[in-house]
């Protein structure tokens, strides 16, 4: 696997949460800074060896917006 990619959304506590397709790795942050730096924690801990860590990862940034047809 050479890339994964991460869904994240936006939280509704403030801050990100970050979901990995196809793997069940999870995690937040209170900015995308800090997000980065913990789904790449999150990688060392799902991964036993560092090698198969994926070396591109994908953001795909959700951000969900209501408003009133009326």
């Amino acid at each position: 696997m050479n890339e994964m990619i991460f869904i994240v959304e936006e939280d509704v506590d403030g801050g990100y949460c970050a979901s990995a397709l196809g793997v069940s790795i999870f995690t937040q942050g209170d900015t995308i800074e800090e997000l980065k730096t913990n789904i790449k924690d999150a990688l060392k801990c799902h991964f036993d060896n560092e090698a198969e860590i994926p070396k591109i990862i994908r953001l795909h940034q959700v951000k969900e917006e209501v408003f009133a047809y009326a």
